[in-house]
């Protein structure tokens, strides 16, 4: 609508400077002058807003062409998710239509029951994860999502597990944060028990529940 309204503008200025030539105007080379730069000016502008729009159509373009060389590597190479995506060994899935890869790390493999603070072995994981985000995947939006199971909160001080799956999302950013990522570039983002990935009926399905997602928008 920009762009058509710019179009405008200078078929509207072209036309007043036909009508100053045709009522002869008594400083029509002044006038001439003057609408001669302004047309110039929003020449320009016009030039820019072309220039923007096709930077946006060329970056969605190459986005959606990673999503579907992604896609292709599994179909017809017979790689896993975590193989064409760079995050080998990792749980990791695509979401074609969103253009998301969603990397997922059980809470067991980074915190302690009813914690916050991150194992010492877990450096090695999100380092990991860091490399494979600053190679392959710079300047992209990350998400860091916390997920707990529906147990209700009773040995630590968190007031419920909203508060827990925030407080664990905060401190996976800050250590990616810590490692240089970006922090224009990832957020937090806290889901509690709203979000399982199986019904919490049981020990097992309750710890695949416990998890934190890191999430990376090819969009």
């Amino acid at each position: 609508m920009r762009f058509t309204k710019l179009k405008n503008i200078i078929v509207l200025t072209i036309g007043l400077l036909a009508v100053s030539f045709l009522t002869g105007c008594t400083d029509w080379k002044s006038e001439y002058d003057k609408l001669y730069i302004k047309n110039q000016n929003l020449e320009g502008l016009l030039q820019n807003e072309k220039t923007q729009n096709q930077e946006l159509v060329d970056r969605i373009s190459r986005d959606k062409l990673t999503m579907e060389e992604l896609r292709k590597q599994i179909e017809v190479n017979k790689q896993t998710p975590a193989q064409a995506s760079g995050f080998t060994g990792m749980d990791v899935s695509f979401n074609e239509a969103e253009g998301t890869i969603t990397v997922t790390l059980p809470n067991s493999i980074l915190f302690d029951s009813g914690q916050a603070d991150l194992k010492k072995a877990t450096s090695t994981e999100l380092n990991n994860i860091y490399s494979v985000l600053r190679s392959k995947y710079s300047g992209k939006k990350v998400d860091i999502v916390g997920h707990t199971d529906t147990d209700p909160i009773q040995k630590s001080d968190w007031k419920d597990n909203w508060e827990l799956s925030a407080q664990r999302s905060l401190t996976v950013t800050r250590y990616l944060v810590s490692r240089g990522w970006p922090e224009k570039q990832i957020q937090a983002v806290a889901c509690g028990e709203s979000r399982p990935v199986v019904p919490n009926t049981s020990a097992a399905n309750k710890a695949k529940n416990r998890r934190v997602e890191i999430v990376v928008h090819m969009r």
